[in-house]
């Protein structure tokens, strides 16, 4: 995988959404086709042979990849999505993130037991958002999770990867 064309293609936005936090902005990879062809390529790479059967695509940058890898694989996605957003039965889970609290929901009928998930987001900073999803598919009691970020924050003393012992994650590109 080409990680400095990916790397040249990310922007940054100096304090957004508030001052002292570095937005990473992964639109500019989404609207750039041969980053969407570096990304899909090498996510399908990491997980063609996992068995998974469906991705759980984060709120709301995570649906692109999670969509675009779930069609490479011939797998279901599952959305995790801000309150108010799914029109059936949900369960949900708060979470605390750099700038505010949310929660994140799922419906009650997305995942099996006889599933192998795939988690994925846009990035990790926190892991406030992952944390929550998480929990989300762990009531389902799938056979396996995964989780993949497109991009993992550390240079700003961010350690989200340290709430994820117990599971196998995987990041394209760390900044």
């Amino acid at each position: 995988m080409n990680k400095q064309l990916l790397l040249d293609n990310l922007r940054t936005i100096p304090d957004f959404p508030k001052k002292g936090i570095n937005f990473r902005d992964v639109t500019t990879l989404y609207k750039n086709g041969e980053c969407m062809r570096e990304m899909t390529e090498a996510l399908y790479e990491l997980y063609k042979d996992k068995g998974i059967t469906k991705i759980v695509g984060v709120e709301s940058r995570g649906f692109v990849m999670a969509s675009a890898l779930a069609a490479r694989l011939g797998c279901g996605v599952v959305l995790a999505r801000k309150p108010g957003k799914l029109p059936a039965t949900v369960i949900k889970e708060s979470f605390s993130k750099e700038y505010g609290v949310d929660t994140v929901e799922m419906h009650i009928d997305s995942i099996t037991s006889d599933d192998v998930v795939l988690i994925h987001d846009d990035l990790l900073a926190t892991g406030g958002t992952a944390k929550a999803t998480y929990k989300l598919v762990q009531h389902f009691h799938p056979k396996k999770v995964y989780m993949n970020f497109i991009i993992e924050i550390t240079d700003e003393g961010l350690h989200g990867r340290d709430l994820f012992k117990d599971i196998e994650l995987t990041t394209l590109i760390t900044v």
